[in-house]
């Protein structure tokens, strides 16, 4: 296969990398993943601890891109209208007028977002599904480009709603920050928080030159043998005696669109077994459900990584 490499979209997003990472330490492989799924035009959820900096993740992402950005937190009480708009009455001109809410943005943080009614949880399934909103029977597009970045709590379950699959699946990755290394949280703690030290990230480049790699990551090629090696994960996921639910074409789809934007992200015009291998648990994870008979005292979302790892460790891989 006639290949070549795409130096010019790797350096730029090398120099996005470099930006984020001054903010977010420690953290290549996040990034990397975060910077995957934006590429793929997918949407990124982070289940961790508070504190770790998904905020500051998001926020440095935006910057690098000179994309706006809206961070929403979620709570009991939050509305639908309060995350998509509400129509306005105005009397002076007999009319209804639509004012957009916060969901209006490049790039969206949904903190905590299983602490939200399910109501207001699906207010979210069309904009990041179809990057519309539909408001009083009139449809309003979202800004391109557009991305969510989901955040949920794994440890504390009182007073939260967990995400249905059909919520779950709108998201391309599901991953986790972790705690720094020490030498990392000793540099956080020297130079001041996340958060102020992403106020300072300076925009390599806009939301037109995203959107044209967005583009580009398309046409990344993707070889038959691989597209067999991830369907013959994809099968075993479906007649494994551990799971119940097995992964759907709409999860193959995604693990191929995040595969040629992790190519793309490594300089590549063409896909290899890695990209692959390092994707199928972060988009597979939170798409498959393990049988009540296998359920362990490790939690679920831990457990279905361990029997996706095991599949993925006894799967040939093509040469």
């Amino acid at each position: 296969m006639q290949t070549k490499t795409i130096p010019a979209g790797n350096a730029r997003l090398a120099a996005v990398e470099k930006s984020i990472g001054r903010a977010v330490k420690g953290k290549e492989e996040v990034i990397q993943l975060a910077l995957t799924s934006l590429l793929a035009r997918g949407h990124l959820l982070i289940e961790d601890v508070p504190g770790v900096g998904k905020t500051t993740l998001a926020n440095s992402l935006a910057r690098s891109f000179d994309c706006s950005f809206h961070r929403i937190q979620f709570t009991s009480d939050l509305l639908p209208s309060d995350v998509i708009g509400v129509s306005v009455f105005h009397p002076s001109a007999q009319e209804f007028n639509f004012k957009p809410g916060p969901i209006f943005a490049n790039i969206v943080l949904a903190d905590e977002i299983n602490r939200t009614t399910p109501k207001t949880q699906s207010a979210l399934l069309e904009a990041m599904n179809e990057a519309q909103i539909t408001v009083d029977n009139r449809t309003h597009p979202l800004p391109q480009p557009f991305f969510v970045i989901g955040t949920q709590n794994p440890i504390e379950h009182h007073g939260t709603y967990p995400l249905p699959e059909s919520q779950l699946d709108r998201f391309l990755m599901r991953i986790r920050m972790g705690y720094p290394s020490r030498e990392s949280e000793k540099q956080i703690i020297r130079n001041g928080s996340g958060e102020s030290v992403a106020e300072e990230v300076q925009a390599q480049m806009n939301g037109a030159d995203l959107i044209a790699m967005q583009d580009a990551v398309r046409r990344v090629a993707v070889d038959d043998s691989l597209l067999d090696y991830a369907l013959e994960i994809v099968e075993r996921t479906r007649t494994s005696e551990q799971l119940t639910l097995g992964v759907s074409p709409r999860g193959m789809g995604m693990l191929h669109r995040a595969a040629q934007a992790r190519a793309f992200l490594h300089g590549r015009d063409y896909c290899v077994p890695d990209d692959f291998k390092r994707l199928i648990v972060p988009v597979f994870a939170h798409r498959v459900m393990v049988s009540s008979r296998y359920v362990s005292t490790q939690k679920k979302s831990a457990q279905a990584e361990t029997i996706l790892a095991e599949i993925l460790e006894t799967t040939h891989v093509p040469l």
